[in-house]
């Protein structure tokens, strides 16, 4: 039968990494947070009177922000580049967008074969677009879409500085 010291040993040792687990456990979920709100720093759009809402550059100068397609929430990447919404494979299943035709684009990574799919809103923030047709990107690694001028053309965009205005036509 073990001693009382022996028990208040093996207790105190036990408490010890108990507390440095919940410790390590703390900090990476502060960490995780903060990280993720470097990436994404828009996490909560609001819309101002005049229908507007305006995004803050991240760490890396793209604008990032969260929004609700087909009334789930996704993060979303602004690309003037983009012809198209491009939304990537694990997304795409994760909404349970249907896969249309299959078809070719040219992408800055050379050409690639995606599947037409239908989007019925789109909203950011207060700003809610309807019936837009996307494409879902096998190529596309990661969990945030690539929001195309599809979409962005109905919108009036206004940079000034590290902020970019959004206003729906």
């Amino acid at each position: 039968m073990p001693s009382t010291a022996t028990s208040q040993t093996r207790t105190g040792k036990l408490m010890f990494v108990m507390a440095w687990l919940i410790l390590a456990a703390l900090l990476y979920f502060y960490f995780d947070q903060k990280i993720e709100r470097q990436y994404n720093p828009n996490q909560n759009v609001s819309t101002d009177a005049a229908n507007t809402i305006t995004l803050q550059q991240n760490r890396q100068g793209h604008y990032v922000t969260s929004a609700l397609l087909n009334e789930q929430a996704v993060v979303m990447l602004l690309d003037t580049g983009a012809t198209e919404i491009s939304i990537p494979a694990a997304v795409a299943d994760k909404l349970q967008l249907p896969r249309g035709r299959p078809f070719q684009v040219n992408t800055a990574n050379g050409s690639i074969r995606v599947w037409q799919t239908h989007i019925e809103s789109l909203s950011i923030g207060g700003l809610t677009l309807y019936n837009l047709s996307a494409h879902i990107n096998p190529g596309l690694d990661g969990h945030t879409i690539l929001l195309g001028m599809n979409a962005l053309r109905d919108l009036e965009l206004v940079q000034r500085g590290k902020r970019l205005t959004l206003r729906k036509y």
